[in-house]
């Protein structure tokens, strides 16, 4: 089964919701802003997707940050895992996991592509 990480209000989550109930896919919704998400799960993003894929710089939350606070979120792995742990905003959404490994971002082209 499919799991797709994110929040509830946004847009792209929107999209990527509508596509694969359109599809007939089942999916868990994993709700990060009402779950939280663990350091683990984190850390899996990051080895298979690198941190460039994972981490919104373009939203509001990360330009929130002061300077100092963001060259510490890039300081290390572990502190950039602390930042997206704590700040679930910062990171790219949605998420979906697949059996054959995860997709960032709404990309209807791969939605389409899943196995039904």
């Amino acid at each position: 089964m499919l799991k797709i990480y994110g929040i509830k209000n946004c847009s792209s989550m929107k999209k990527a919701f509508d596509l694969l109930t359109e599809q007939g896919l089942s999916y868990e919704f994993h709700d990060y802003k009402k779950q939280g998400i663990d350091a683990e799960t984190v850390k899996t993003w990051l080895d298979a997707l690198g941190q460039d894929v994972v981490l919104n710089k373009k939203g509001t939350t990360w330009r929130k940050l002061s300077e100092e606070e963001q060259q510490t979120a890039l300081s290390s792995e572990d502190a950039l895992i602390n930042a997206l742990t704590t700040h679930t905003s910062l990171i790219k959404r949605p998420i979906l996991a697949t059996s054959t490994g995860f997709i960032a971002g709404f990309d209807e082209i791969a939605y389409r592509g899943l196995d039904h």
